[in-house]
């Protein structure tokens, strides 16, 4: 591979400066950074089996000089557009962007650390490097890494099952213990999903500084999102939003966010972008969520409020009365996604929110209502059965 040879046998050219042409010195940076991915690649890989420390010390090495360059450059909008093009160049491993720079030592030293192809004597190399105080050897320190590594650690042991405590045998104790860990998990689970949307929405706040074009910010809160599993993806998206608007409403949430929910640019606008961005991906985000969180939800941001009305009247149009049973059911050919009981709820949550969410609730049933012949007597059409029922 063209980094182990180049790369880490070598040390970084130093970046541009008055003393050299500015345009062979900048191509000379341009074709380094392009090796970042590789650098990663190959951390993560059994290929450093043949690491010994002076090679590791090299590695970090070069993490450093990219931290560098992140450090030079992020103030010149041309040049830090110059390196993240040359770092989104086409090539077999992950698309990177020029915030990755000024994270290199973070993200080779947790790739490193949880790769068990690394030899123990670049481990212990690794750990003394990772763990010397501030200020000790040379260059900028990655500071960054401990927080990184005990937010990684939390977010597991959050994600961990809780054991219920011993109690009492018998039926009665039986069931008690069932409803406390019942209990148990749910708070366990919402820690882990507030844990993880902090560390999402501070992220998105470091891509958003580094001034970076909103479709990169798009993109790479996908490939944040791709690892998990999707209900607890699309989860871990509703805590944030359900965050940004908690600030939006108190002034500031802990982290100093501020939600921009009219805005495209803001944190709110690119999670939601994201979200509403795909059908199929809003029509889970919507199911897996309970009706009580998404009308909060609907109620705070606007654009998710209008999609979300459009989702329920495309369920609510699958539904069809049967006369023997009495009410409206899911036709067998074109099974809805939820069930009349179901749709009556999530309206009345809609209903019972606040006053702007009501007043649109309220005017969308009538208006389908019209559209489907503004009828008043119950089994012709589901909306007028809905405002019935909701009492909106």
């Amino acid at each position: 591979m063209e980094l182990r040879t180049a790369a880490l046998r070598g040390r970084p050219v130093p970046a541009p400066g008055p003393a050299r042409p500015a345009r062979r010195a900048m191509e000379a940076v341009l074709a380094q950074v392009e090796q970042l991915p590789a650098l990663l690649a190959v951390s993560r890989s059994a290929l450093v089996r043949d690491w010994d420390p002076l090679t590791l010390d090299r590695a970090l090495e070069w993490a450093r000089y990219f931290q560098h360059l992140h450090e030079r450059f992020r103030a010149r909008p041309q040049l830090r557009e110059a390196l993240g093009r040359r770092l989104r160049r086409p090539q077999p491993y992950p698309a990177l962007g020029f915030p990755a720079l000024g994270r290199c030592p973070q993200l080779l030293g947790l790739a490193l650390l949880e790769n068990r192809a690394l030899p123990p004597a670049a481990c212990r190399r690794l750990l003394r490097r990772l763990l010397q105080p501030p200020g000790a050897g040379s260059g900028p320190e990655p500071c960054g890494l401990q927080l990184l590594a005990r937010r990684k650690a939390a977010a597991r042991l959050l994600a961990l099952p809780r054991r219920p405590p011993p109690g009492p045998a018998g039926p009665e104790g039986e069931a008690r213990l069932q409803a406390e860990a019942g209990l148990q998990g749910d708070a366990a689970l919402q820690a882990g999903l507030q844990a993880e949307a902090q560390l999402l929405l501070r992220r998105l706040r470091e891509e958003r500084q580094e001034g970076g074009e909103a479709a990169g910010q798009r993109r790479w809160l996908g490939r944040a999102l791709e690892p998990l599993a999707r209900p607890r993806a699309l989860q871990v998206v509703a805590a944030a939003l359900a965050l940004l608007a908690d600030a939006d409403r108190n002034g500031a949430s802990p982290d100093g966010l501020r939600a921009s929910t009219a805005g495209d640019g803001g944190t709110a606008g690119l999670l939601l972008s994201w979200l509403l961005g795909n059908q199929e991906r809003f029509s889970a985000f919507c199911l897996c969520l309970p009706c009580s969180r998404l009308a909060f939800l609907a109620g705070r941001y606007s654009q998710l409020r209008t999609s979300y009305l459009d989702l329920l009247t495309c369920w609510g149009s699958r539904l069809h009365y049967d006369p023997l049973q009495g009410r409206w059911v899911q036709s067998c050919l074109d099974k809805a996604a939820v069930s009349w009981e179901e749709l009556k709820e999530r309206f009345s949550c809609l209903c019972q929110g606040s006053t702007p969410l009501k007043e649109q609730t309220q005017a969308a049933l009538k208006l389908l209502r019209t559209q489907d012949g503004d009828f008043t007597v119950c089994g012709l059409s589901v909306w007028t059965d809905l405002l019935t029922e909701v009492g909106c």
